[in-house]
């Protein structure tokens, strides 16, 4: 168990180190899957040093002990609740942002005073590398260390007891993890996805929301476990919208993204076939351009595919869009329905009744209305999913709370001693049960 002074030197350490290393960083992202750097400044490198040094400000007040108003069944009484850490704690982190969704987590378990072994993907080995890299320099290996290699590694480490899991990846993967952690009834974390849908209504600034569409779709080439996954445009105003959804793109990135340096690739070759085999058969607006060379996938948009097709069964993790229309709530609520609980939730409208209707019918992890994605950047929102997207979050205190176990401490005065408590219970009933009343 580490102290909070043990904890903030090393988090201080990582924060010089973080600093230090922030170019090398991009560079292994760049390597790795083409990740331009204003996204790895925004969505990596700045999102953990912010993320660090808003930990380092306010762990002091975090892991102090927190009072609470005590029970009169305990009288005279002082109750408490002491944040401890859990131990030795395992943290999966995936490729789609290797940087912060490897130190992120990472940080908030050694704020919380675990000692941490993380695995990061090997599908960025760059960053694997960096990332080992800066933990080998600034911790102890007895407070943190990376252990990298396939998913072979990754079993053995799951098949080892650990006091708690986190885990971000795939809702399959995300069930082995659950599996493999319920042997030892250990506590998990489950940073998921899923089919995160997102809705524009006929009432919606059709121009405003295809920039933040196009924008939260493409960033990362869509490999962004809240991008939206499909659209639910009203009938009465698709051709409309999908014709400025086309002018954001080509603002964005031009009439030909796969030369733009805003625009990164698809991870590998299996993650691109996949991609293009989503395209299979499919009626196209926009896109469908694809080079195996450098797996690219131009930004796509599907018209109108089947529900049962791969499209729209599948967690497309890429930059296709599948545009369906309604014309009824009806209709909406059906298809939005016969999905999963999703990650993330998107819905585009000024109709301020709608928005709350929408927000009340469906359970979702988090999301946003007339935006995406934004949620994710503020510390004080819970970040994590419900059902199949996840279970677990964090973000901010929630992070250190993630991460910490809520210990419940009542310091009893030996001045007092009720006597209501203690047998014989003859005559107590009457008194006992009106004071519970009030409780």
């Amino acid at each position: 168990m580490y102290t909070v002074k043990e904890r903030k030197i090393a988090l201080e350490k990582l924060l010089s180190n973080l600093k230090r290393y922030e170019n090398e960083m991009h560079e292994a992202l760049q390597k790795d899957f083409k990740k331009p750097v204003f996204e790895s400044m925004v969505s990596e490198t700045s999102y953990i040093l912010n993320d660090l040094k808003y930990t380092l400000k306010n762990l002091n007040s975090w892991a102090k002990p927190k009072r609470v108003f005590p029970s009169l069944l305990n009288f005279p009484s002082s109750d408490y609740i002491y944040s401890e850490p859990y131990g030795k704690v395992l943290i999966i982190s995936p490729w789609n942002y290797p940087i912060q969704l490897a130190f992120s987590p990472l940080i908030a378990a050694v704020a919380a005073g675990n000692s941490v072994t993380l695995k990061p993907s090997e599908l960025t080995p760059n960053c694997a590398a960096i990332i080992s890299k800066i933990v080998r320099e600034t911790f102890d290996v007895k407070q943190v260390v990376v252990v990298t290699g396939d998913y072979t590694i990754a079993q053995d480490l799951l098949s080892k007891r650990w006091d708690y899991i986190f885990f971000t990846g795939s809702v399959p993967v995300g069930k082995i993890v659950a599996e493999a952690a319920a042997k030892h009834l250990t506590p998990i974390t489950l940073e998921l996805g899923g089919k995160s849908p997102c809705i524009v209504d006929e009432t919606a600034d059709l121009k405003l929301a295809a920039k933040r569409i196009a924008w939260g779709k493409l960033f990362n080439a869509g490999q962004t476990c809240i991008a939206p996954d499909y659209l639910m445009v009203h009938a009465r105003v698709k051709e409309t919208f999908v014709s400025l959804l086309i002018q954001e793109i080509e603002k964005a990135l031009g009439e030909n993204p796969e030369i733009s340096e805003d625009f990164a690739r698809i991870i590998n070759l299996k993650n691109w076939k996949r991609q293009v085999g989503l395209l299979e058969n499919q009626k196209l607006l926009y896109g469908g351009v694809t080079n195996e060379v450098d797996f690219y996938v131009s930004p796509t948009l599907v018209d109108e595919p089947k529900l049962e097709s791969p499209v729209m069964q599948e967690e497309i993790f890429g930059p296709i869009l599948p545009v369906l229309t309604y014309t009824t709530k009806g209709e909406l609520y059906q298809i939005l329905s016969s999905y999963e609980k999703p990650l993330a939730f998107y819905f585009f409208s000024n109709d301020k009744k709608f928005q709350e209707e929408v927000l009340a019918k469906f359970s979702f992890g988090g999301g946003c209305i007339n935006d995406t994605v934004s949620h994710f950047s503020n510390k004080n929102l819970p970040f994590g999913g419900v059902g199949h997207s996840g279970m677990g979050s964090y973000h901010g205190k929630l992070g250190f709370d993630t991460f910490s176990h809520q210990k419940s401490i009542v310091k009893k005065s030996n001045l007092i001693d009720m006597p209501f408590r203690y047998a014989p219970y003859k005559g107590k009933y009457n008194l006992v049960k009106q004071i519970l009343k009030w409780l």
